[in-house]
């Protein structure tokens, strides 16, 4: 009889303990889904004749590539500040049209974000508005996800010379997960 009050007596031990855990653990007890956004407006412009951005664009053909280098700028215009650079490398040949080779590279160089973001460019249908997906970034745009929508600012010109607004919508994880190192 003695051996069962010890043993009952233990287990409601066993299960206070458990209950009181529950209630009072430092651990929150709703599932933390909020993620950090962020939402830039940028454009990609053409270099100008002169500037110490390198040019190097191999024009889109049947069987050729697309390999782009611009710049990116806080405004519209040429001479806009420069935030930092555009690159990409499209196979617009219809059996490499959804490679994973199609990316853009926008790398930030100013005091607030430095890094770069990875836009995949599978679905790439040249029209003048563009709705592609981030897939990735570095530095201050780690683990990124979200998409970027690329629209043509002169409705008239459609060659690479054309300026492109850029609006980011980016979601990030939430930062308390992340194992630094």
């Amino acid at each position: 009889m003695l051996q069962r009050i010890i043993f009952c007596t233990a287990v409601l031990l066993a299960i206070a303990s458990v209950i009181l855990l529950a209630l009072f653990s430092p651990v929150p007890h709703t599932k933390n889904t909020t993620r950090h956004r962020l939402a830039l407006s940028l454009y990609i412009q053409h270099p100008q004749v002169g500037s110490p951005v390198p040019i190097s664009v191999a024009p889109p053909a049947t069987t050729g590539a697309l390999i782009f280098h611009h710049t990116l700028t806080e405004g519209p215009e040429s001479t806009s500040r420069v935030i930092g650079k555009a690159q990409g490398f499209i196979i617009p040949n219809e059996h490499f049209a959804h490679s994973a080779f199609n990316i853009i590279y926008l790398t930030f160089y100013t005091q607030k974000y430095s890094g770069s973001i990875s836009i995949r460019a599978k679905n790439v249908s040249h029209k003048k508005k563009e709705e592609l997906k981030v897939v990735g970034g570095t530095e201050s745009f780690a683990f990124a996800r979200g998409h970027a929508v690329f629209a043509q600012t002169d409705e008239e010109i459609f060659n690479l010379d054309a300026t492109y607004h850029i609006k980011l919508h980016l979601k990030f994880p939430n930062r308390s997960q992340i194992i630094p190192g």
